[in-house]
């Protein structure tokens, strides 16, 4: 394929329009103005992006159904998960707090692992999934609002304070989610947008070329 003949990509950045190259494995093509990122060569990124995923799924289940932490005062204790802390806070009056925290660490992270597995599975046995279009821009979009860090740190703190007055007991959910912040950054790493296209593009020309 002659140079002329390569795919153009324009940088996020600064719109930079640019011919794409080929990649060794694990290597990164930058833009040649700016120095972001354009796309990585990430071998097997939707086999291990899949495994990521399906953990994330378990561990995300486990993390919103078990409890979160518990209180004891006095011999008086008190768990909760992470719904009913969410409930607890819009009863209390504090809505705006309550619906930041439910859909930057609820509905998100749903979201998206639902998308994920959507596009991943139906990809893995060589299938197209219908809308793949809109699930992957909509992945795109809700990307930035997944704050399961931003979370974990402001448990991390709140514990710090709360030790001091409370006896407290970390449940099962507060390890899940703790393991679930570092699955999910894995999984950023691994999965590859580029590879996605890449694969839709392939199977729909593959049936255009069967009919």
């Amino acid at each position: 394929m002659g140079h002329a003949s390569k795919p153009l990509i324009a940088c996020p950045h600064c719109d930079l329009l640019q011919r794409e190259i080929l990649l060794p494995p694990k290597g990164t093509a930058c833009c040649s103005r700016c120095g972001t990122t354009l796309y990585r060569n990430l071998p097997d990124s939707l086999n291990r992006s899949l495994a990521l995923t399906v953990g994330a799924a378990v561990l995300f289940l486990v993390a919103n159904s078990s409890p979160l932490l518990g209180i004891t005062l006095q011999g008086d204790g008190n768990a909760v998960n992470l719904l009913q802390a969410v409930r607890s806070l819009w009863n209390q009056g504090m809505h705006l707090i309550s619906s930041v925290v439910f859909v930057t660490t609820f509905l998100v992270p749903a979201l998206e692992l639902t998308m994920l597995l959507y596009l991943l599975v139906p990809l893995r046995f060589n299938h197209t999934p219908t809308g793949s279009f809109l699930a992957m821009r909509v992945l795109q979009t809700i990307k930035p609002w997944s704050m399961q860090e931003v979370f974990m740190l402001g448990i991390l703190v709140s514990l710090v304070k709360l030790v001091k007055d409370f006896r407290i007991v970390p449940g099962v959910a507060l390890w899940s989610f703790g393991a679930l912040t570092l699955v999910l950054a894995a999984l950023a790493s691994s999965f590859n947008p580029r590879d996605v296209w890449a694969h839709l593009d392939k199977q729909a020309t593959g049936s255009r070329g069967h009919e």
